[in-house]
């Protein structure tokens, strides 16, 4: 949660050292942030009831400013829903009081006039002294005025009423779930002087901590993101908060696979037989959209095939093609086509602004992601609520018969290894606000020869690329072997090869 005047782009550099072994939420908080009216969220209760509304079951939460404070009020009054508190450069009495150090209670007047009188104004002084106390003060300016905040209006004043009321000093004690308080030694509005206030209040809880970050400006998840991230993530792991995740073998290189890909760009469709009878089978699969997207995300976009299908289906979407290999991308943007944008990324980092999407067409692509709970948290990151995800990857028992045939020979790794459904499916159940339904099919293309499939797939990119992979040439003999192999399941003078497609639906609650 961020703080008073901002919104959730205030986090947006924490991101990349959080999300390898976090799951995160990021909410914007009406009456604080500029862009987000306060609605019916007038009372502080109604505020974090509707905070839990579109929180987790349980959750660490994590506040900046303002928002730490309505952390502790969260872990104060819904102690079963918070799993621990960080409240990042917060104070738990904003307004200096007898020997507290705050904001000086005159000086919070005027600011809260200058709010009323002219919000966009004040709004620019308040960020003059956020930033103060940074060693990159004007880079932090610029970087404020990038998040989209305008315009200020008199709802800031909400958030302005939260700050002045909120006293926690002596309920800092009753919290029952683990605390941190992140203090920022160059801190110009909530003072490091506050540390000593604190501990003075937790007493002896153990599982309460202070910390403070040195050389930090307020602004301390855009001024210190690695170094906050890295004090989060210390925390929670000895307060026996961060839950351990199953170890994960990355089976291959993303870069090799962005290689590969790029490279077969220019053949891949002359080849991409069952790609198109897939990809087509899952265009049907559409008709459960029932709204008229403003952006379609082709992710794993390949050549650009499917993108005039999709334009014809939704002539009035923004058309974004996105693919992990540059190859791919150049060859898919000279193909043309008006009203598109085509992007080189990962689809488990994915450069797109939250709630952005509406519908995401995936047509044998995601079977290259071994993090499958990553995809799906950037899923329901960018997906709009009420947005769709059609998707198909290949299952375990894809090219089943060249396996078998392989095995005969010897133990190494020849064909790509792929994640089953029930591993897709565990990761879906951990990501909040979305549910997902999968079916698997059989999908059987034939050949002449072996070596005729063995082209195809080097054609397309798609050949073993696993890590566990003999690092030596094959022998001839070896090759022999797998050839004769593979001959057994010869029918009607054709060799079958299976691929093992799963559909899959995920939706945004």
């Amino acid at each position: 949660m961020h703080g008073w005047g901002c919104n959730r782009e205030v986090w947006r550099p924490a991101l990349a050292r959080l999300r390898p072994w976090a799951n995160i939420t990021l909410l914007d908080l009406p009456g604080c942030s500029p862009d987000v009216e306060s609605g019916e969220y007038r009372t502080l209760p109604e505020l974090l009831a509707g905070i839990l509304d579109c929180s987790p079951a349980k959750a660490v939460y994590v506040g900046w400013s303002l928002g730490g404070q309505l952390a502790v009020e969260l872990a104060l009054h819904s102690p079963s829903r918070v799993s621990a508190v960080v409240a990042v450069c917060s104070n738990p009495l904003f307004v200096a009081h007898g020997d507290w150090p705050g904001m000086d209670a005159d000086v919070f007047q005027q600011f809260h006039a200058e709010v009323e009188e002219d919000p966009i104004a004040a709004l620019k002084r308040f960020d003059t002294l956020q930033v103060a106390g940074s060693s990159r003060p004007r880079q932090l300016l610029r970087q404020l005025q990038k998040h989209a905040r305008e315009p200020a209006s008199a709802q800031l004043l909400a958030g302005l009423g939260w700050l002045a009321t909120m006293d926690q000093r002596a309920s800092l004690a009753k919290v029952q779930p683990p605390q941190l308080h992140v203090l920022a030694d160059a801190d110009a509005l909530v003072p490091s002087a506050l540390r000593q206030a604190i501990v003075s209040r937790i007493g002896a809880l153990a599982s309460a901590q202070v910390t403070l970050l040195p050389g930090s400006s307020h602004l301390a998840p855009l001024d210190a993101p690695a170094v906050l991230a890295q004090a989060i993530r210390q925390f929670l792991a000895a307060s026996g908060t961060l839950r351990p995740r199953p170890h994960i073998t990355v089976a291959l290189e993303k870069k090799e696979v962005a290689a590969s890909f790029s490279r077969a760009a220019a053949s891949y469709d002359s080849v991409a037989r069952l790609q198109r009878d897939v990809g087509e089978q899952l265009l049907s699969s559409l008709s459960q959209w029932q709204g008229e997207p403003a952006t379609v995300l082709d992710l794993g976009c390949g050549t650009g095939f499917f993108c005039s299908e999709l334009q014809i289906r939704y002539p009035q979407a923004q058309y974004v093609g996105l693919d992990i290999a540059q190859g791919m991308v150049k060859y898919a943007r000279g193909r043309g086509g008006v009203n598109c944008d085509w992007l080189v990324a990962d689809a488990e980092a994915l450069p797109l602004a939250a709630e952005s999407v509406d519908l995401v067409f995936s047509s044998l692509a995601l079977q290259w992601c071994y993090r499958p709970e990553h995809l799906f948290a950037e899923l329901a990151r960018v997906l709009r609520a009420g947005g769709m995800c059609v998707f198909t990857s290949l299952g375990p028992n894809t090219l089943c018969e060249l396996r078998s045939a392989w095995a005969a020979v010897d133990s190494h790794q020849h064909v790509n290894s792929f994640l089953p459904a029930s591993e897709l499916v565990e990761a879906a159940e951990r990501i909040y606000g979305i549910e997902m339904h999968l079916k698997s099919s059989a999908f059987c293309m034939q050949y002449a020869r072996v070596r005729d499939l063995l082209d195809e797939l080097k054609t397309l990119g798609a050949h073993n690329m696993n890590r566990s992979r003999s690092a030596g040439l094959t022998s001839r003999s070896a090759l022999q072997g797998m050839l004769q192999a593979y001959e057994v399941e010869r029918s009607e003078g054709v060799l079958p090869a299976t691929y093992d497609v799963i559909f899959g639906v995920l939706k945004k609650k």
